[in-house]
Order: C-alpha cells, then structure tokens, then sequence
C-alpha cells in the first residue's frame, strides 16, 4: 500500500468514527436520551404501587417505557401499539397451551415456533419478536401461575408504554424538516465535489493518480437511500407533534429537490463510470480522443459550479450556468470537430457532454415553501 493511499484511509477512518459521534451527540438525539431515562424512572417508580397481581412484575413497566421511546411521536405511538399487540398475541398463544395439555417437553419449542411463524406475517411491526418472546415467559416463568403472570406482564408493560408516550408528548421533539433540509443541501454539495473531481481526473496525467473519485461515485446510490429514509422520518415527524405549527414544515419542496438530485446522481454515476472504463481499460471502455480531455474538464467544472450554488436564481447562479452553457457548447463543438477529424463518434466524451448539458437544465431554480 502507497503512503499516500494509507494516509487517506486513516483520514477516511478518522472522519467516519467524528460523522458517527456527531451523530450520537446531536441535539435531537441527546433530547431522546433524556427523555427515555426520565420515562423508566418513572415507570420503575409507578409500577410496585399498581393494583392487585400486577405490583408483582414492576421490572416490565421501564421495559414497557423504553420500548415506547422513538424519536418521532408518530413512531413512539406506532411502535407502542405494534408491541402491546405482539405481546398480547404470544400470551394468547402460551394461554391455548396453558388450559390444554399445559407446558411440557414438546409444547413450548411448538408454541414458540408457532410465534415466530405468526410474527413473520407483517402485522406487528416493530412487536414481532415479542410474539414468541412473550408465549415462552408465560410458559416458562409463569408456570403454575401464567395467569396472573400474563395480566402482571401485558398490564406493566401498557404502564411503561403510556409513560412513555406522556413524557414523549410533554417534551415533543422538534420536527426533523431542518435537518432533512440540511442533509438535502449537503448532498447537492457532495455532487459538486464529485463532478469537480471526475473534472480534476480526466486533465491529471494519465491515468490519474487517485481513484477515490470513482469509489464516491459508485457510493452515490447508498447516500440517496439514506437521504430517503431520513425525509421519510421528517415527515413523520410533523404528524400529532404539537410543535409543527401550521405545519410550516411541509416537505413537498425537499422530496422535489432529492428526486431532481437524484437524476443528478445517476447521471455523475454514468459518467464517472464511463471515464473509470476508459481510464483504466476496462472491458467497456472506449478510448477518448486527446483533445477532449481540457474542454471536458472545463465543462465538468462549470456544470459542478451551477449545482453547488445555493440561490439558484441570484445574479452569480446565472451568471455561472451561462458559463458552463458555454463550456457545454465549447464540448460539444470540439467533439463535433474530432468527430469529422476521426470519423467516429463513438467514446466517453460524447457521453459526458450529453450528460452535462442535462445535469445543466436540471439544475434549474429550485423550488421553494412559497411555492406549496
């Protein structure tokens, strides 16, 4: 291994171990740990003092509370529901074996087995494991006592669920539309940079000395799923929360942006692989005419410039898309040119500069919360 690969793959280690204790630290999921201690703390404080049978089984109310705790209300009601039904499910299963041939040998690993059978139809959700979870405890701790041991398990854990959806309610997370919005922007950026070094790569000497360029590209797909998931969660976190006033957060301008991105993205990918094909001669790649690489690094560059802009309707936008227009055109022209010179149309280029000129029109002004 070169040096200069081992120092960026201590640098890459390095930024993925800060990215992930940014994560951990961020407010929203600090506010969330907060919130899950206080939530067993005080289900572990209710519970010896419920009613009849079920001050027996306390330790399942914090369970109960943390199970409840999601960062979003939507997701805490959801995952609160779809457990009570898993738990209640196993229990009924464990309670068809309990008043018949009772608990032996051979009717706990059946019923169990049963629960994961029922757990895998899709109803529960999140509660999918506590179906046969849930049928062996009463089985086997409950034993000659599964019935009080099934009220006292399914009441203290309905006691843990609903104090955890009270502390989850008083303390509302904020909604998750800003952070989306932020991420969404950050991967228009990403883009940029990745447009700006296929730029850099085609006008290096030949080959290019780092191909880390082509394994971020190649890694675009992966960035635009998580974007999807995490738009996903923004959006559910505006539903029932009392903080999402006027539901001003509204998510149809971001969804326009990531989907526009996106085709963005797929079209870099092509590109990206199309110059890796030629560069390092791969099966399919087709060899590009030595004077294509300078204007088509011009016009990488340009095109990069236009999606990093921020306001694309300021003066400076425009100014910089009738720049890359020009560099497009300044492409096309030459490879026109080396197209009659060598008679053949045919290589990367041609591909890039079709690519560019459509990444250029998507790059168009986007859309804003006034327009909803």
């Amino acid at each position: 291994m070169t040096p200069d690969l081992s120092r960026l793959r201590v640098r890459e280690r390095r930024s993925y171990v800060a990215r992930t204790i940014r994560e951990a630290v961020r407010p929203a999921r600090l506010l969330l740990v907060v919130k899950t201690a206080l939530a067993v703390g005080l289900a572990w404080t209710i519970a010896p003092h419920m009613p009849g049978v079920t001050d027996e089984y306390p330790y399942y109310a914090p369970l109960g509370a943390l199970v409840s705790m999601y960062p979003t209300l939507m997701g805490s009601m959801r995952s609160s529901l779809q457990t009570l039904f898993g738990l209640a499910t196993g229990i009924g299963l464990a309670a068809v074996i309990v008043l018949t041939v009772g608990p032996t040998w051979w009717t706990i690993p059946l019923v169990v087995g049963l629960g994961v059978l029922v757990s895998g139809t899709g109803w529960f959700g999140v509660g999918k494991e506590y179906v046969p979870m849930a049928a062996l405890f009463v089985l086997i701790i409950g034993g000659q006592n599964a019935d009080d041991y099934s009220v006292g398990y399914l009441a203290q854990m309905g006691v843990g669920v609903v104090i955890g959806l009270v502390v989850n309610l008083l303390f509302a997370p904020a909604p998750l539309i800003g952070s989306a919005e932020a991420r969404v922007d950050e991967f228009r950026r990403q883009l940029a940079g990745h447009l700006h070094d296929i730029g850099s790569a085609v006008s290096e000497s030949w080959p290019p000395e780092t191909a880390q360029w082509a394994d971020d590209a190649a890694a675009l797909a992966e960035t635009t799923a998580d974007l999807r998931a995490a738009l996903a969660e923004a959006d559910e976190s505006v539903r029932y929360n009392p903080r999402a006033r006027r539901r001003h957060a509204g998510t149809a301008h971001i969804h326009e942006q990531l989907s526009t991105l996106d085709r963005i993205a797929h079209l870099i990918r092509d590109i990206a692989d199309a110059t890796a094909d030629t560069i390092w001669e791969r099966p399919a790649g087709m060899p590009l005419d030595p004077a294509l690489p300078e204007p088509l690094s011009a016009a990488c560059h340009a095109v990069a410039d236009v999606i990093a802009e921020d306001d694309p309707a300021s003066s400076a936008a425009h100014r910089r898309r009738g720049e890359a227009a020009r560099a497009i055109r300044l492409l096309l022209e030459r490879v026109d040119d080396r197209t009659f010179d060598v008679r053949s149309s045919m290589g990367p280029g041609v591909l890039t500069a079709m690519h560019l000129r459509r990444i250029l029109i998507l790059s168009g002004e986007r859309p804003d919360d006034d327009d909803e």
